[in-house]
């Protein structure tokens, strides 16, 4: 089943890329080559066999619990943050990475 140029240019449409012509054809030819590479997998009786989803089965997240460690290990919070660039009141504080400044949906103002 080897894909044509307008398969390959569908493709690319519908994810937004965009392919000059010898790009187009250099896709087409790497596309079909990968199916290619693929085919064997074709020819496996696979009649009878339950799909998985996961390769490693019923993997599940492993978490301790949040507690202080019991054989005093943990660092004094005054030492855990004596080399942060900045904190408030017992945490490290760190540039927000999940939007503009939303807490709960609401934007904070620069005055919150």
């Amino acid at each position: 089943m080897a894909l044509t140029r307008e398969d390959v240019r569908d493709i690319a449409d519908y994810a937004r890329i965009a392919l000059d012509k010898r790009e187009l054809d250099e896709m087409t030819s790497y596309l079909n080559e990968a199916i290619e590479m693929l085919q064997p997998i074709r020819e496996y009786d696979l009649a009878g066999v339950v799909p998985t989803y996961h390769p490693i089965g019923d993997l599940c997240n492993v978490m301790a619990p949040d507690e202080p460690d019991a054989h005093g290990r943990a660092l004094a919070i005054d030492v855990a943050l004596g080399n942060a660039g900045a904190t408030r009141d017992r945490a490290f504080r760190v540039p927000s990475i999940l939007g503009n400044g939303e807490v709960d949906g609401r934007c904070q103002t620069s005055a919150s």
